[in-house]
């Protein structure tokens, strides 16, 4: 699935879920460490799991970070 963002710097977020895990997990533009960093630890991660320790993430005085929409996005996911 490709989820673009709002409210952040990077501009998409691609990733899979494959028997309820998170996968392959790829940001588009952001904080080039900060993102790749929260692919690394999500791969592998039950869906529900990361849903509840990425929501609700700010990013400065934002009101949504990289982590929160890729929280988003898995949330959308899963519903479809």
């Amino acid at each position: 699935m490709t989820y673009k963002t709002q409210g952040v710097c990077s501009s998409q977020i691609s990733f899979e879920i494959i028997d309820n895990k998170v996968c392959n997990v790829k940001f588009t533009g952001g904080c080039n460490g900060n993102t790749q960093g929260v692919a690394a630890l999500v791969e592998g991660m039950d869906v529900n799991e990361a849903i509840k320790r990425m929501e609700g993430i700010r990013c400065g005085f934002r009101s949504t970070s990289c982590p929160d929409q890729l929280a988003t996005a898995l949330k959308q996911a899963i519903a479809q």
